[in-house]
C-alpha cells in the first residue's frame, strides 16, 4: 500500500484563466489548467495527476461553455508519485 507523503487543500481561480477562450472550450481549458496546476504545487508529472470522478462531474456540471469561477480540491501525494486529486468537503 502507497504511503501518503503530502495532502493539501487548494483553492483554485478559473474565471481567470479560461475568460481568454472561447466558450466552447472553456471547461477543457480549466481542466487542463486544474491538472497544470496541481503538477506545479505538487510537484508531479502531469500523467500522475488522477482526477475523482465527482470532480470532473462537478466541472462539467454546466457543459462546456461554463465551467465554475473557482473550487476547492484535496490533493493527496502518495510515495509513487500519483497525485489523487477529489472535491474539498
Amino acid at each position: 500500500m502507497a504511503k501518503i507523503v503530502l495532502e493539501r487543500v487548494y483553492s483554485i481561480r478559473l474565471r481567470q484563466k479560461v475568460k481568454k477562450y472561447p466558450r466552447w472550450l472553456r471547461t477543457k481549458k480549466s481542466v487542463t489548467y486544474l491538472r497544470k496546476f496541481l503538477a506545479r504545487h505538487m510537484k508531479a508529472d502531469l500523467e500522475n495527476i488522477k482526477l475523482d470522478t465527482k470532480l470532473n462531474e462537478k466541472l462539467w456540471e454546466r457543459g462546456a461553455q461554463k465551467p465554475p469561477g473557482k473550487i476547492k480540491v484535496r490533493a493527496v501525494k502518495f510515495d509513487d508519485g500519483v497525485v489523487e486529486v477529489e472535491i474539498a468537503q
